[in-house]
């Protein structure tokens, strides 16, 4: 697919632009109606074909759970873990900035069927819950209060932390808002064992003093937009000694890991850094 076509789309997700924008600016890049609804077949998410462990799976217990945030707010969030009983380690899975979609739940089973307690926290519980119309969703991620939002997550920490079947051990993984915001619990929960970052911004530089988790920062090569300060960060990170990896896929886009959206989608980069992520898990939570 055409990268001016994608970098659009990108703008579209992350930026002020309308439906209406896209769609205009879309149709003027492809010449065509019948050229820029194909392209769009490929961009929006399809969450039914791309779901990877089904919601019944008999390995697994799911159910709806909540604690108590910032400012008196009840926060929900999807718990899935294994069936069999023992103490295990916790990661909460950090959603795009469209709220707990479909596909975030199925990466919360994805961590579950690995072996741990998964909580996939809604951060838009502060407003009745993720949408189903994702403009929606996006629109209300900008309206969150950042250091509420970042209270909401610390707590949900703290409320894995305190369950029972928890060894007291936890771990986080997010994806682009999500995976920003990864990198700003590591800097604020010095509790925290492990941090994964899918092409997440990075935080301002002196907040990598803070950090005690191990961190894992995963990059798409074609996103110019959160690249561009992966190298002040990394210097940072060096500075105050913390431990760190970081991998760059060098063909992928940005949400190489959302195999909801096949025209990002990066089978093999997302294999590789699955991997690489479940790794961190079973050295830092186990």
């Amino acid at each position: 697919m055409d990268q001016r076509i994608i970098n659009l789309f990108d703008e579209y997700t992350h930026r002020p632009l309308t439906r209406k924008e896209f769609m205009e600016r879309l149709l003027k890049l492809t010449g065509s109606m019948a050229i820029a609804m194909s392209a769009l077949s490929v961009l929006d998410p399809g969450y039914a074909a791309a779901a990877t462990v089904p919601e019944d799976d008999k390995d697994l217990v799911s159910e709806e759970v909540s604690w108590l945030g910032e400012g008196g707010v009840t926060m929900k969030g999807y718990l899935v873990r294994p069936k069999s009983k023992k103490k295990r380690g916790a990661v909460v899975v950090i959603h795009e900035n469209r709220g707990l979609t479909p596909h975030i739940k199925d990466v919360t089973r994805r961590v579950a069927k690995a072996g741990y307690l998964a909580l996939g926290a809604d951060a838009l519980s502060p407003f009745g819950g993720t949408p189903t119309d994702e403009d929606k969703g996006r629109e209300l991620i900008g309206k969150l209060d950042a250091q509420q939002n970042l209270g909401n997550y610390l707590r949900g920490l703290e409320y894995l932390r305190s369950r029972p079947d928890s060894n007291g051990r936890t771990g986080c993984v997010g994806f682009c808002w999500g995976g920003a915001m990864a990198n700003q619990l590591a800097a604020n929960d010095p509790k925290l064992n492990a941090a994964v970052a899918y092409y997440g911004r990075q935080p301002d530089a002196a907040a990598a003093a803070n950090i005690k988790a191990h961190l894992l920062m995963h990059y798409a090569g074609q996103d110019e937009r959160v690249n561009a300060g992966m190298a002040t960060w990394e210097q940072a990170l060096k500075a105050a000694g913390v431990r760190y990896e970081q991998y760059v896929y060098e063909a992928a886009q940005h949400a190489f890991n959302n195999d909801s959206s096949p025209a990002r989608y990066n089978e093999a980069a997302a294999k590789l850094a699955w991997e690489r992520t479940l790794r961190l898990f079973k050295e830092q939570l186990v």
